[in-house]
């Protein structure tokens, strides 16, 4: 099975199982305010962190730098604001992990492992000689 179609499958049944249990524990319209509540400070928490990536970013680039962490980091605020949005309380753990910059820098960093190319001890060139042709030399 494709692993996205699993995980589309899985997180709502994850979200409705949490709802349920936490529901029996705290009850059905306590359960309900919690989600909006979440929801809200997770949509003002991440306009607030987004508008600080804007001004790193800002300030990479008046330095001349360019701004890729915090192109990263814009779009990681941006998903995880969606994943606030979400109703669910497993989306918004998730969602609040990536939106705090100390825990947002560690998974960045995992993920920048992964996918970071491997180092190659061969050398990667060809070796040749060449020569240049003039216009009159070709006729």
């Amino acid at each position: 099975m494709n692993s996205i179609l699993f995980l589309i499958i899985l997180i709502p049944v994850i979200e409705i199982y949490l709802f349920i249990k936490i529901g029996a524990q705290i009850g059905a319209l306590t359960t309900i305010l919690l989600i909006f509540i979440t929801a809200v400070l997770g949509v003002y928490y991440a306009r607030y962190e987004g508008l600080n990536t804007l001004k790193a970013g800002f300030a990479q680039l008046s330095k001349q730098e360019t701004p890729a962490y915090e192109v990263i980091s814009g779009a990681t605020i941006a998903f995880a604001a969606l994943l606030l949005i979400i109703p669910g309380f497993a989306t918004d753990v998730l969602g609040f992990f990536l939106i705090f910059p100390f825990t947002r820098k560690i998974i960045l960093n995992k993920f920048s492992k992964k996918f970071s190319p491997k180092k190659n001890t061969k050398n990667n060139f060809i070796d040749g000689e060449f020569e240049d042709i003039d216009e009159h030399d070709v006729k």
